[in-house]
């Protein structure tokens, strides 16, 4: 996936809390689910990633839609 669309001044914190209400719809939980440190550091232009184990915003967005639909949301 892309991971260079514009996210200027996003908070990405709206999307991760967005991947933890779908994923607890389906009994999962991932304690360490939250924003990469040294991704959001500001040494780049991409926007920061999600820790899971890392994935960029749009896999995560993209989970938390399959997730919402397979939970009938």
């Amino acid at each position: 996936m892309d991971d260079t669309y514009d996210l200027t001044g996003h908070d990405i914190g709206t999307d991760i809390d967005a991947l933890r209400t779908a994923l607890a719809a389906h009994g999962i939980t991932l304690p360490s689910l939250g924003v990469d440190p040294l991704t959001l550091a500001g040494w780049t232009t991409r926007p920061p990633l999600v820790a899971l184990g890392n994935c960029n915003v749009a896999t995560a967005r993209r989970m938390a839609e399959v997730l919402r639909s397979a939970a009938g949301g």
